[in-house]
């Protein structure tokens, strides 16, 4: 089989390396994301002499994903210092000339637990990262989902929770979803991070009310066949219960379907891929690159 390139390329760190058509991750490495100059130097000496026929990048955003754009292959007007206006495909290009996959990091999640992880055999999947923000990207009838650009399904709004008074942080829209639940949220609002509080605190209920509502929206909206959540911020497994529960609650039967009653704990999932996720997505990018999809 083919050896690609998988490029993670997160806020908070870039995972790279190397991968087999079929999914499996031969090799992996990451490096803090700091400055374009700083952060593509170490991907560049990690991929240099290394035999890829393709490479495949899942971005954090927002990016410009559509083809024959001026700006496809950029990250736009991420909040993220140093980043905003990076021609992220065009710098890999000039190093390595070789076929590129290009999408958002979420997008590459779910085509990776859509291909080989929890959502495998199904027509439609959606994958949620909730940690320092929040991001969404779905698969449906087997294919990413691309419009104008791509979905932020992050940037929605929410029903405030009642007890609530923390304004959010997103620079952009304030109390959004990402502004109200990701993981900084957490730590302003409870003056310590998420990791540190205890799996009874309140916290994690009020988490559970903001993800479920989102789940809710999604649901109506995309009617995906999984929902996949990952991130920093689910590595909390007491959220998974409450935020089925709380997602049932809020649908009140309205949708009749199994996967939403009596199999809710088969819908509402942890990656099946573990913290592989995004690199097995961006090594099916490169699958998809190579195929000249």
């Amino acid at each position: 089989m083919k050896v690609l390139g998988a490029i993670e390329a997160g806020g908070t760190k870039f995972v790279y390396g190397l991968g087999l058509e079929d999914g499996t991750i031969l090799e992996r490495a990451s490096f803090p994301t700091t400055t374009p100059e700083e952060t593509m130097k170490q991907v560049f000496d990690y991929f240099s002499g290394k035999p890829v026929e393709a490479i495949g990048i899942g971005s954090f955003g927002p990016i410009d994903p559509v083809k024959g754009s001026p700006t496809y292959g950029y990250v736009t007007t991420t909040p993220k210092p140093h980043w905003g206006g990076f021609n992220l495909v065009g710098a890999v290009s000039e190093v390595l000339n070789v076929p590129i996959g290009f999408d958002t990091d979420v997008n590459g999640a779910a085509l990776g637990e859509y291909t080989w992880g929890a959502a495998q055999e199904l027509d439609s999947c959606l994958y949620i990262t909730v940690g320092t923000g929040i991001g969404a990207g779905a698969v449906v009838g087997g294919r990413l989902i691309h419009g104008l650009s791509h979905p932020e399904m992050g940037h929605i709004f929410v029903r405030r929770h009642p007890e609530d008074r923390y304004e959010g942080f997103c620079p952009y829209h304030g109390d959004c979803l990402e502004g109200l639940a990701a993981g900084p949220a957490i730590g302003k609002r409870w003056g310590k991070p998420a990791a540190e509080l205890e799996p009874g605190h309140p916290a994690w209920e009020m988490e559970a009310h903001y993800l479920a509502h989102a789940l809710m929206n999604y649901v109506l909206i995309l009617s995906p066949q999984k929902i996949v959540m990952g991130g920093g911020v689910m590595k909390q497994s007491q959220l998974f219960p409450l935020i089925r529960s709380k997602l049932q609650e809020l649908l009140n039967g309205y949708v009749s379907h199994a996967a939403l009653a009596a199999d809710i704990e088969s819908y509402v999932v942890p990656p099946q891929l573990g913290d592989n996720a995004g690199l097995a997505g961006a090594v099916g990018l490169a699958k998809l690159a190579l195929a000249g999809v």
